[in-house]
């Protein structure tokens, strides 16, 4: 009773997000789930006769670019997982899970609570995986069930000449192929693991399929017809159209591509190409900046784009010109935003979604398709140095190496973000002040509540930082706290955030944010407000942040003549430092000694935290599905008429005997 009452409940809030368009095609949606019920599930209606492998051209040859350095890491990757070395989401496969003959209790396992997810039994739009608390959260199993091991294990075949690899493509292809037919089991309820399943098995048959079985080729080929059956059946449109559109126009149009045989591939083909280039010039603003206000998700979106679009430019139909201007815009908000280890801040949501991946943890992951798009398209990429080697360069390539990024500031108008690089008392600082919107299309389903929030990496270790994500579907009140604004570097009222969570992935009321001013070519000073809480407290947020010689001044205000409720004013630290009270404000710390001193010139209570239950200390997720506690440094008062200021003062090291001394 409580599930249906929870599922209720979550699609009330999203039909009030939902136009007459929307619901119209919600309803069709319905309708044609249940008759998809009854029509077409099984094998037999996708069966394909033994024959050549699907190919992607020109993938083939590029992998064979690679370099003797890219080979050894592509065999180390792959021998790891043959060993039963998986790892995703923070979380390592139990030992003995996997095998190579990939047994049917493996497409189901949860690896965190060893339950198991609803298999060929069971219709998949009738799994409520959304509101599931018992089995765990289902992203864990999605994301072996995505099979982006195979092309790993592909590339180990075909550049290393490895027979257990190869063998061992075969035996997942098989083993999937029985155990989730179509449309059965918690593998095929959601249409972005549908897209990315189908692209890496495009992938590993382009790379070694003409070492396959004829039987496992007539399989994989069965499963691209009912993968690009479902595709075509329910596209994410409306409130949905953001990187799951994008991947499942891509794997349409690269079904298309590789089995032209298909019905309708044709069709597909054309309108799935034409719909990536619409998409890519709506998901990469003009700045580079993603829509979705994630660099993470801009990231997946432009992997997405760039593998479709090589494919394309091999296929003689390449993508418009405007494309590839977007993808090199999105290259370059990354150099912007990354500090001297490639690191970008983790802004919004970050569920660490890839196309291609080596099955290793990626905190570059925005970097390394940052090269990815200046090797495809023949450029230096600007940094310190190059991501780690990974499968995905063997893919797209890898590129030289250019010049630092230069110091000073960036304004992303249309993303809205300025972000500012110098040297202040002999550190190096990278600043970031978010006064874009919420997120992306009516729900803004990966936005979190961050009007007027601010990052700033020290020498290359974040140190006022974004929380992270945590978890999603599983989260709970966790989930919200995340997102919350009291988890953010920025003021609330009361507690109150600026914009009103609707559901996990779903925002009513949104804050509305906007730059004020700059200080012309000088930059600075950098003003933005927001409108979050106009309706409930007739008060605007307004930040003006200030460059100083020895740090930043920070001057928040509350305009309107409502009396002004008691404010918090946040900074949550990153999991290197710890602060310490000095006087009106505190002493930040890291491993080397004293960083930075925040001083609070308003009067107020002044508190630090660590941990302790939900909402009363400090938390930052590093990845997904990982918590750890952090010191929360807030000020508690009445904002003055004239603004409550906090400065932060970087402190000069002297070195004496590799020590680090203020």
């Amino acid at each position: 009773m409580r599930a249906r009452i929870d599922r209720i409940a979550w699609l009330w809030r999203r039909l009030r997000n939902m136009g007459v368009a929307e619901l119209a095609h919600r309803l069709r949606e319905a309708l044609r789930r249940q008759s998809t019920r009854w029509l077409r599930q099984g094998w037999a209606a996708y069966a394909h006769e033994p024959q050549l492998p699907a190919v992607l051209p020109g993938l083939k040859d590029r992998v064979h670019m690679s370099d003797e350095a890219l080979r050894t890491a592509i065999a180390q990757g792959a021998k790891r997982f043959r060993q039963g070395q998986f790892t995703a989401l923070g979380v390592h496969w139990p030992a003995g899970s996997i095998s190579m003959a990939f047994d049917a209790s493996l497409w189901t396992l949860d690896p965190c609570t060893g339950k198991s997810w609803p298999g060929s039994e069971r219709y998949c739009f009738d799994i409520a995986y959304r509101l599931e608390r018992g089995i765990g959260d289902v992203k864990y199993v999605w994301e072996f069930g995505r099979l982006q091991f195979l092309p790993l294990l592909a590339a180990d075949a075909a550049l290393n000449g490895c027979t257990p690899s190869l063998e061992a493509v075969g035996s997942a292809i098989d083993s999937w192929y029985e155990n989730n037919p179509p449309f059965r089991g918690i593998h095929w309820a959601e249409l972005l693991n549908v897209a990315i399943r189908a692209i890496n098995l495009l992938v590993a048959l382009s790379l070694c399929g003409d070492r396959l079985r004829p039987a496992t080729l007539g399989r994989a080929r069965a499963m691209l017809a009912a993968h690009a059956r479902l595709l075509a059946l329910f596209p994410s449109l409306h409130s949905s159209a953001n990187n799951h559109l994008v991947a499942e126009c891509a794997a349409e149009y690269l079904i298309a591509v590789a089995v032209p045989e298909l019905p309708d591939a044709g069709h597909a083909r054309a309108a799935a190409r034409a719909q990536l280039v619409t998409q890519c010039l709506k998901q990469i603003l003009p700045d580079g900046w993603p829509a979705e206000q994630s660099p993470s998700y801009g990231a997946f979106t432009a992997e997405f784009i760039l593998l479709a679009s090589v494919v394309a430019e091999a296929a003689s139909e390449p993508f418009a010109t405007e494309v590839a201007q977007r993808l090199d815009a999105f290259a370059m908000h990354v150099v912007a935003l990354a500090n001297r280890h490639g690191v970008v801040p983790p802004l919004c949501d970050n569920d660490e979604g890839r196309v291609l991946t080596s099955g290793e943890h990626e905190a570059d992951y925005p970097m390394s398709i940052a090269a990815a798009i200046c090797a495809v398209h023949g450029r230096a990429l600007a940094g310190e140095g190059l991501p780690g080697l990974r499968l995905r360069d063997a893919i797209f390539g890898r590129p030289g190496l250019g010049p630092t990024p230069v110091m000073g500031t960036s304004l992303f108008a249309d993303g809205g973000c300025s972000v500012d690089r110098r040297q202040v008392a002999g550190r190096a600082c990278l600043l970031t002040f978010d006064h874009g919107p919420l997120g992306y299309l009516s729900i803004a389903a990966h936005g979190h509540a961050d009007a007027l929030s601010v990052t700033l990496d020290v020498d290359g270790d974040p140190m006022l930082v974004d929380p992270g994500t945590y978890l999603y579907h599983s989260g709970g009140q966790w989930r919200d706290w995340f997102r919350s604004t009291r988890a953010h570097n920025t003021l609330n009222l009361q507690g109150a955030d600026q914009s009103t969570m609707a559901g996990p992935f779903n925002w009513s009321a949104k804050a509305d944010a906007r730059l004020e001013s700059t200080g012309g070519q000088a930059a600075w000073p950098w003003r933005a407000s927001h409108d979050g809480y106009m309706r409930r407290f007739g008060l605007r947020h307004e930040r003006t942040i200030v460059a100083l010689d020895d740090g930043y001044q920070i001057t928040d205000r509350l305009l309107g003549k409502a009396p002004a409720p008691v404010t918090e004013v946040v900074f949550q630290l990153g999991l290197a430092y710890s602060a310490v009270r000095d006087g009106s404000g505190f002493i930040v710390h890291n491993r080397t000694g004293p960083v930075a001193r925040l001083v609070f010139e308003a009067q107020g209570d002044l508190l630090c935290q660590r941990g302790g239950a939900m909402g009363a200390g400090g938390w930052v997720s590093p990845r997904f599905g990982v918590r750890q506690e952090s010191d929360r440094i807030s000020w508690c008062g009445h904002v003055p008429a004239d603004g409550a200021v906090v400065r932060i003062q970087l402190l000069t090291r002297d070195r004496i005997t590799g020590e680090e001394f203020v």
